[in-house]
C-alpha cells in the first residue's frame, strides 16, 4: 500500500482526504483517522506535505503488516470521522509485537 492507496481508500469511503495518525497507546499500535481534512481551510498541512505524511502513514502500516487490516476496517465500518471523534483501528501485531513495543 502505498500514500496514494492510502488517499484513494479515504476518497472512495468518504469523500474527503482525512488525516490519519499512529499513536501508540499502552501496548497497541493504533492508526486513526482523525476529523481534520485536506480541503478544509484551517488544514494544517500542505497538499505535499498531506501526501508525504500518507506516504510515511502507509509506509508504517506495511511494516507492521497491517494493509489488510486498516483496509477491511474502512470499508465495512460504518463509522465516519466527525469534530472530536477519530476513527481507531488496532494493528494486530502478531509474534511480531515485540520489535514495534520497545
Amino acid at each position: 500500500m502505498t500514500g496514494q492507496d492510502l488517499h484513494q481508500l479515504l476518497l472512495d469511503k468518504w469523500g474527503r482526504s482525512y488525516d490519519i495518525q499512529l499513536r501508540r497507546f499502552k501496548d497497541k499500535i493504533l492508526v486513526q483517522i482523525m476529523w481534520k481534512y485536506l480541503e478544509q481551510l484551517s488544514f494544517p498541512l500542505s497538499r505535499d506535505d498531506y501526501f508525504e505524511h500518507l506516504e510515511t502513514v502507509a509506509n508504517y502500516i506495511n511494516g507492521f503488516g497491517g494493509i489488510d487490516q486498516v483496509r477491511n476496517y474502512i470499508i465495512n465500518t460504518k463509522e465516519c470521522p466527525r469534530i472530536g471523534k477519530a476513527i481507531c483501528i488496532p494493528l494486530e501485531l502478531g509474534e511480531r509485537a515485540s520489535e514495534w513495543m520497545i
